[in-house]
Parts: C-alpha cells; sequence; structure tokens
C-alpha cells in the first residue's frame, strides 16, 4: 500500500505575471511617486493630530471616528509601500525633460545629479527608503491602536526619515538656516 503525500508538497504556484510578460515595470518617477503618494501620505499623518492655538483659545485636533482613523490607514499603508515603489531600481528621479519643482531654489540638485548619487550607492537610497517605510510601520501601528498622541510622536521621526534623503540627494548643498536663529543685539549707542 502506497501513501500520496500530494497535500505535504502542492504543487507551486504560478508566479503572478502573465507567462511572456515582463513583470512589474517603472513608470512613475520619484518626483511623481513623491508629488502622489508620499508627500500626501506624510501630510496627512502630520496633520493629524495638532493643537491650535489662537485668540479663542486652544483647539485640540485628532482623529475622532471611524472614518477618519480609516482614512489615516490608507495613508500609511500608502506612506509604506510608496517606500517599496522608490526602491525599485531603474526608476529616474524626474521624467525625460522635466525640471524638479523647485529647481531654481540654490541648492537644489538637478535630476541628473540626484541620479547619480543615487548609483553611486544604491544601498544606501534603498536603506533611506527603508527608514520611511519604518517610519510608516510605526504610524499604522499607532493608528491601530487608535493612540493619537504616539502617532503625533511618530510624525517627528517621519519627518527626520524624509529629512535625511532629501539633504543627502535633493539639496545636499543648500544652505540651510541655523534654528534657533542668533539673536541680534543692537550695536551700544556711542555718547559723546
Amino acid at each position: 500500500m502506497s501513501l500520496s503525500l500530494v497535500a505535504c508538497h502542492p504543487e507551486p504556484k504560478a508566479s503572478p505575471t502573465v507567462q511572456g510578460s515582463p513583470g512589474p515595470q517603472v513608470k512613475a518617477s520619484i518626483q511623481e511617486l513623491m508629488q502622489s503618494l508620499v508627500d500626501p501620505s506624510a501630510d496627512a499623518l502630520w496633520e493629524a493630530v495638532a493643537t491650535e492655538v489662537s485668540a479663542k483659545g486652544e483647539v485640540q485636533h485628532a482623529p475622532a471616528d471611524d472614518a477618519e482613523w480609516l482614512a489615516l490607514r490608507q495613508h500609511a499603508l500608502r506612506l509604506i509601500e510608496s517606500a517599496n515603489l522608490l526602491a525599485m531600481p531603474g526608476r529616474a528621479v524626474a521624467q525625460a525633460g522635466v525640471r524638479l519643482e523647485d529647481h531654481e531654489v540654490p541648492g537644489i540638485s538637478s535630476p541628473e545629479q540626484i541620479e547619480a548619487a543615487i548609483a553611486k550607492d544604491p544601498a544606501a537610497f534603498a536603506a533611506a527608503a527603508a527608514k520611511l517605510q519604518h517610519t510608516g510601520l510605526q504610524a499604522l501601528a499607532a493608528i491601530d491602536a487608535r493612540d493619537a498622541q504616539r502617532l503625533f510622536a511618530i510624525g517627528e521621526r517621519i519627518d527626520q526619515a524624509c529629512e535625511q534623503c532629501h539633504s543627502r540627494y535633493w539639496y545636499p548643498g543648500a544652505k540651510t538656516p541655523q534654528w534657533p536663529a542668533p539673536i541680534q543685539t543692537p550695536a551700544a549707542s556711542v555718547s559723546r
């Protein structure tokens, strides 16, 4: 008598690509991913929890219902998955012939300079994308726990992940203003 163990070793499933197709293709540029996925998602997470102070007093902003938490969860997922898209090899910084939005700002790199920096150390760029993804995962955990204060704190980590990547690739030559700005004291008046 023989016993078949087919259930223990099922046939491998076919890959999700159609036979003969090239598989996933890179279409959007990094700039387009930033404009359509990363920026709107990060902005939504940053703006979700805030304190507004005015002459009328203090107003606390935080997600208040299931729909608001769900919208934030969707933004966190977009941020998480956009990191995968950013790290895909072969992605242009900008579409051919398209300049970066703030190309006129002194210290901003050109798309070609950014691509050269990424090509010089692709592992560092992938690590920057992974850091963004990690902070997105932290935001998702805070959202799933409905912890507005934790989400607020994670917003700073998201900002740091963005800033570290941008200062290395996008504006490495830009002069950042010193903050807080040094206090200027008026020159002592001379009496005669």
